[in-house]
């Protein structure tokens, strides 16, 4: 199957980096290549750029995309290692910036064997990392009901929870559900019929994602840990697709830019100085432009931070 790809708001997310030459940046969801490629462009010709993904098909197609680049490192790990990482590359910290294009990329959504997507029938897979142990059918088929309402709920908000989760432990019990036309056929039979765009195992689906490949956690525990690695001036650039992604951004970008954190009761404030100023109050959005090429581009959110600490 052709690696397809669209570079989800590239100028805006790769132009409030402010990429500069003999600077250090990372793309922590290399993908299609299109943001590394357009740093790369900015930073010739002597800085530096270290691209991580842990699927197999998006490194293959952007290294031959960014094949005449001399200046890239491409990691096939998880940008949760950054930190191990980038000491294994004996670099301290990223003096330009960070960019993070977070959830599912195009390709894996659509690529039957994935298993992403409810419209196609393939095993339940849903992996980013297809060396992991841990797939969809685990979740499915071996979550107890409650733990399967929780992820529905948290990651899926989804308002039949209970009465989904109930029809997958019922019929799991008759034989494993094994695929994803299955699992979309239950979800569509406990649900009442509604007056709606979307199918109603998107959201089942989205929370099933998140639970396989701890995305949630993952961003805000990196995010965290990027703190450390930036060099005073750096800027961490991120684009989220959904309101559960882009609410832990909004959150971390709002604590660590807080001038002060005591309680309300104590007379004189004994934090740290804030380590982040916000560039953007409030996300940017896609261009009416690029709504046209790309519809999917209509949730994304960009934010955007300098790391402000010396």
């Amino acid at each position: 199957m052709e690696f397809k790809h669209y570079t989800v708001m590239k100028h805006e997310a790769v132009d409030v980096l402010n990429c500069q030459d003999g600077l250090i940046y990372v793309d922590a969801t290399l993908g299609g290549g299109g943001h590394s490629e357009l740093i790369l462009q900015k930073i010739q010709p002597s800085g530096r750029l270290i691209s991580f993904d842990v699927d197999e098909d998006a490194i293959n197609y952007s290294k031959e995309r960014l094949k005449d680049y001399k200046n890239l490192t491409i990691v096939q790990d998880s940008y949760t290692n950054i930190k191990k990482v980038l000491q294994s590359l004996n670099i301290k910290k990223i003096t330009g910036g960070i960019l993070f294009d977070l959830g599912a990329s195009y390709h894996q959504l659509t690529k039957q064997e994935r298993g992403f997507s409810f419209t196609k029938d393939a095993p339940l897979d849903m992996r980013f990392n297809q060396e992991a142990d841990f797939s969809a059918y685990d979740v499915v088929n071996t979550y107890n009901e409650a733990d399967l309402v929780r992820i529905f709920s948290e990651y899926g908000e989804e308002h039949f929870s209970k009465r989904i989760a109930k029809a997958i432990v019922t019929q799991r019990h008759v034989t494993p559900i094994k695929t994803t036309l299955q699992l979309a056929k239950i979800i569509a039979n406990a649900t009442p019929s509604q007056k709606s765009r979307i199918h109603p195992a998107t959201r089942v689906f989205q929370a099933i994602r998140i639970e396989v490949n701890q995305e949630l956690k993952n961003i805000k525990n990196t995010l965290n840990d990027v703190l450390d690695l930036l060099g005073y001036g750096a800027i961490i650039s991120v684009i989220s697709f959904h309101s559960l992604e882009d609410r832990i951004v909004k959150e971390q970008f709002k604590y660590h830019s807080a001038t002060c954190h005591c309680p309300k009761e104590q007379l004189i404030c004994t934090c740290e100085p804030p380590k982040l100023e916000l560039i953007y109050k409030k996300p940017i959005t896609a261009s009416e432009r690029e709504l046209k090429e790309n519809p999917p581009s209509r949730s994304a959110k960009l934010r955007a931070a300098k790391f402000i600490e010396k």
